[in-house]
């Protein structure tokens, strides 16, 4: 079955940094727009960032703009999130996610647009 997996979240201490991974099993990233996605306790599923495929144009949330890069690594086959100088604020549980169909100008950071979704991977900013 078709899926995709995220990795790499944990614990870290403020102002440190964390790199999170999505791949897919049976799901070849090259051909579909990637994003990222967070979802903290009380609050609504945030985009993080995306990066699209073919023309690789890349889309950051205000809140993370300066401190988060996407990576897209086609010989992995992987997208990579890295994140720095985190804070309390950012611990949520971080999901990827497929955006099928035409290469976006620019990718979108609504989560309705995306069609799969990974099971998610918890990042706790604490001291």
């Amino acid at each position: 079955q078709a899926q995709l997996m995220e990795s790499g979240g944990g614990l870290v201490q403020p102002g440190g940094s964390l790199t999170l991974s999505c791949s897919g099993s049976e799901f070849d990233l090259d051909y579909f727009t990637i994003g990222w996605f967070r979802l903290a306790p009380g609050k609504v599923r945030e985009g993080v960032s995306c990066v699209t495929y073919r023309t690789y144009i890349k889309n950051y949330a205000d809140s993370v703009k300066g401190r988060v890069t996407i990576v897209r690594d086609n010989a992995k086959k992987t997208v990579f999130l890295q994140m720095n100088r985190l804070s309390p604020e950012d611990t949520a549980v971080y999901y990827c996610a497929a955006m099928g169909g035409e290469v976006p100008d620019i990718c979108s950071l609504d989560d309705g647009r995306y069609h799969w979704w990974g099971q998610g991977t918890q990042v706790t900013v604490s001291s």
